[in-house]
């Protein structure tokens, strides 16, 4: 069953799990206003050992630097802890900040949900892992 949080008056975002996999829709504005209660919330989905997550970001209506911030505390939290994290992101003026800010290559984007949820952990790597 999924849950709905506001993380902003101009950012919400909802919560559901599939197959194991914790899948967060971000909608509206992702900015400095809403980088604090998303850092909060991927926090506590990233405190786990292993956590296996996908940010949907395809309902995002704009990303800023700060907006990016919590995404790369939530990679950083998620390598150390051995797990994966994949986003979705179709729009180009999401992926144009994402490129800007040099994170096109950290971060494993799909434009679609079931391409994100169907790629297993073992046809992958690992953030975190040795290569």
């Amino acid at each position: 069953m999924a849950s709905e949080t506001i993380i902003s008056s101009e950012c919400r975002h909802t919560e559901r799990t599939v197959g194991g996999t914790t899948v967060v829709e971000l909608h509206g504005e992702i900015d400095i206003v809403a980088a604090h209660s998303l850092t909060v919330c991927l926090d506590g989905l990233t405190a786990s050992p292993h956590p296996d997550l996908v940010v949907d970001l395809r309902a995002v209506s704009f990303i800023d630097s700060a907006g990016l911030t919590p995404l790369c505390r939530a990679r950083n939290r998620i390598t150390r802890r051995h797990g994966r994290l994949r986003l979705v992101a179709d729009s180009d003026r999401v992926l144009r900040v994402m490129s800007g800010a040099g994170l096109s290559d950290v971060f494993e984007i799909h434009d679609r949900l079931p391409e994100a949820l169907a790629v297993v952990a073992s046809e992958g790597p690992l953030l975190g892992a040795a290569s």
